[in-house]
């Protein structure tokens, strides 16, 4: 089974702060980092964290506000000072081709590392055999996109009667037939997977929703959500300011949480203004009460359901 967990690098909104820094979050899965956005500083967030970032393959960009994207240069420039030669993908909204280009022509830098560049638009779904990531585009005034994690189906529960019934020995064959393979016995009889395993079951799934006012498709597109994570500036008092800067409060976060019937809510992009997150905590407790505000450096592993 694949190890996933998600490693909040930076928790806070706006200007970093000395509780918490701008907005970073690294899903590992297996050996594979998968980052999304990296505001100012996130290459010292990561260091001191149990991410690597030599394991990061690919980088997610929500939109183009300093605190979502200014730590892309110091973070490209860091692995190339430490060898990398593995090629590094970065995806963002249209616009992000001309960033990384900008980039890579400040100053004397040029990494020799290969990178490739891709703009996303609302309801793209991009398919990495074993998982897919899905785009939607959210309400912020700008540009900007929130992304899903959806791990595909997995073979369902294996059969021991069923498998020595059908006369496979235990051993590697056990192992082959569990990892959804088809196997031939030594009579030359073959052992299709559906013959021993049971349904397949669902994957693991995060949304993350970057910045935005609360919307309606956010609820669809974070049903059953293992982990929702989802931009809550301020608290529900602030409600007319949050949504006026493209924000929204704990409160809200949580009504989509509740009503897309998550499992957990983690609230992230904390206003500087909160010195005590308690207020955030409890406002979202009210509405759905398995909500979490996000700690920098906080590691969450997502366990499989079934």
């Amino acid at each position: 089974m694949t190890q996933l967990s998600i490693i909040f690098l930076g928790t806070g909104g706006s200007w970093p702060t000395v509780n918490r820094n701008v907005t970073s979050i690294a899903v590992k899965r297996g050996n594979e980092i998968l980052l999304f956005d990296c505001g100012e500083g996130t290459q010292r967030q990561i260091q001191k964290s149990n991410a690597s970032y030599m394991q990061i393959s690919k980088i997610f960009i929500s939109h183009f506000h300093g605190d979502h994207f200014l730590g892309l240069p110091g973070l490209i420039q860091t692995m190339q000072l430490n060898d990398r030669k593995k090629p590094l993908s970065i995806f963002g909204p249209k616009g992000i081709i001309k960033i990384i280009n900008d980039i890579l022509n400040l100053g004397f830098f040029h990494p020799e590392f290969k990178i490739n560049t891709f703009e996303l638009k609302d309801k793209k779904i991009i398919d990495f055999k074993e998982y897919i990531i899905k785009t939607i585009k959210v309400d912020h005034g700008v540009n900007a996109l929130g992304y899903c994690l959806e791990e595909k189906l997995r073979p369902g529960k294996f059969d021991k009667k069923k498998a020595l019934k059908k006369g496979i020995p235990e051993g590697p064959l056990f192992s082959k037939i569990q990892k959804g393979k088809i196997i031939t016995l030594n009579n030359g009889q073959i052992i299709k997977p559906e013959q021993i395993l049971g349904p397949p079951r669902k994957g693991r799934k995060i949304v993350i929703s970057g910045d935005t006012k609360p919307t309606k498709k956010m609820i669809d597109f974070s049903k059953f959500a293992d982990v929702l994570i989802h931009d809550s500036t301020f608290d529900s008092k602030l409600e007319n300011i949050a949504n006026e800067y493209g924000h929204s409060t704990a409160s809200q976060s949580a009504e989509i949480a509740e009503k897309a019937k998550v499992n957990k809510l983690f609230l992230t992009h904390i206003s500087p203004r909160y010195l005590d997150n308690k207020i955030l905590e409890k406002d979202a407790r009210k509405i759905f009460n398995n909500s979490f505000v996000a700690r920098d450096f906080q590691e969450i592993e997502i366990k499989y359901v079934n």
